[in-house]
């Protein structure tokens, strides 16, 4: 049995039933009528860290914006955050613990992070996912549409069993895999630096990524079987997108259409939000501090990064103290993050800043290269010093160079010289500033939340017309 709880507002619980420890908590808005048909009930889903949901909150505002009843299927952690927002939300397990960091240590692994993401956190719980999931879209009335997130493996199983119409969202060009554009494998980075001196490396990448992972999926073919669905395509690289609609949560400087990818794909441009429950100011020593000097070089590790810090913010805030800079450290919750140096007035700490609010006021932002801490930064117009992690970062970092927006340092180099001389080089170049000033104002024309809401509301719209 599955324990549900019912939010009438915010501060108001009631259980409905009773449940085993460790079960899934449900939490379903009251009242909920049946949507007209231009207002629509669509479940928004994924699995994974703030860069990964910020982009369904943003589109899902708009969507409650215009009429529509958005609702969030996301593990429980991040009911907090979408709650006083206004909007549905119901938890999927698994649920992440934001102070694992060990999890966060191997998930981050550049040779097998992403392997131990999926078989250890993800496919254990598909099952439980499903179900939460089939909840989601499915009670206490039945869901007009899905948007579901690559990392939510279940959501397609979700939308084969029920039939409902079903778009995807990815943020990054990686999640496409294209030949014709091949990305950075963390794993293998030596390829990417030659991918345009041999012809048709892309394709290689391509089916060596493929090759590398082909037993990663059983879990979900078992699920498909006992559901007594057909094995479908490969959900890793394939069926996690939606024949119907595909929107890239991205701008085009980031990467544009390969004849490779997915049918019925969309380019929206980046869906920005990252207040915290609604707000979005700076702590007030923060702001201070950046009203009382010059612009300071920021330092950050995004949302989950930052749970695996290592010596970074110690050895960013040595080098910022050689080269007699003012800098700010964005340490999270970690009370390890914290240097154990002394640190000087021209050196301000903050667990967390919007950086919407921030970067703007920065010289430079030195950061993991997540896609959504990228985002921002190429937003506010600043240079960047990427020190990947996995995942997309190497991806996104070596998209970020091609740009001439910023310079690359490898987390095994990441040392207070090293450090210094990236900085000093980076500051003392006009260049650097002036283009990310130019991408900045590229980007002004974009507006990826209202694309992406047209496009789902087109979606509809043509489901109901093939129906």
């Amino acid at each position: 049995m599955s324990r549900a709880v019912c939010i009438q507002s915010p501060d108001q619980f009631s259980d409905k039933s009773d449940e085993a420890e460790g079960q899934c908590i449900t939490l379903l808005s009251v009242g909920c009528e049946r949507p007209q048909d231009d207002h629509l009930r669509i479940v928004l889903s994924n699995i994974g860290t703030f860069g990964d949901t910020n982009p369904l909150i943003a589109i899902a505002l708009e969507l409650k914006r215009r009429g529509h009843t958005p609702v969030m299927a996301l593990p429980a952690v991040y009911a907090s955050k979408i709650i006083p927002l206004g909007l549905e939300f119901h938890a999927v397990r698994p649920d992440i613990d934001p102070t694992n960091s060990a999890l966060v240590e191997m998930v981050y692994d550049v040779k097998h992070g992403t392997e131990t993401g999926l078989r250890d956190f993800l496919f254990p719980a598909l099952r439980q996912t499903y179900d939460d999931l089939l909840d989601a879209a499915t009670k206490p009335v039945r869901a007009d549409l899905l948007l579901i997130g690559e990392l939510n493996y279940a959501g397609p199983v979700v939308a084969d069993v029920t039939g409902i119409p079903w778009a995807s969202y990815v943020l990054a060009p990686i999640s496409f895999f294209s030949a014709f554009d091949p990305p950075v494998l963390p794993m293998y980075p030596r390829l990417a630096r030659a991918d345009k001196a041999v012809p048709g490396l892309g394709r290689v990448v391509k089916r060596l990524a493929r090759f590398v992972s082909r037993k990663w999926p059983e879990p979900i073919y078992e699920l498909r079987r006992e559901l007594g669905l057909a094995k479908g395509a490969n959900p890793l690289f394939d069926a996690k997108h939606s024949p119907y609609l595909v929107l890239a949560l991205f701008s085009k400087v980031l990467g544009t259409e390969q004849k490779d990818w997915p049918p019925n794909s969309k380019i929206t441009g980046f869906c920005y939000y990252d207040a915290d429950a609604g707000n979005a100011t700076l702590p007030s020593n923060l702001e201070e501090f950046l009203a009382a000097g010059e612009p300071p070089v920021v330092f950050t590790l995004g949302s989950a990064a930052v749970l695996a810090a290592g010596d970074f913010y110690e050895v960013s805030a040595t080098a910022a103290m050689r080269l007699g800079i003012r800098a700010v450290l964005l340490i999270g919750s970690d009370p390890r993050n914290l240097p154990r140096q002394a640190l000087p007035e021209t050196i301000c700490t903050a667990e967390y800043a919007p950086y919407s609010a921030l970067f703007s006021r920065a010289a430079m932002v030195v950061h993991q290269g997540g896609v959504g801490t990228t985002a921002q930064c190429l937003r506010a117009g600043k240079p960047m010093l990427i020190m990947p992690y996995s995942h997309d970062q190497p991806d996104n970092a070596r998209r970020m160079r091609r740009l001439k927006v910023s310079h690359t340092i490898q987390r095994k180099n990441y040392r207070t010289a090293q450090v210094v001389r990236k900085l000093k080089a980076m500051l003392a170049n006009p260049k650097l500033g002036e283009q990310a000033e130019r991408v900045a104002r590229r980007l002004e024309n974009e507006n990826g939340v209202r694309s992406a809401c047209d496009a789902l509301e087109g979606l509809y719209q043509n489901s109901k017309k093939a129906g």
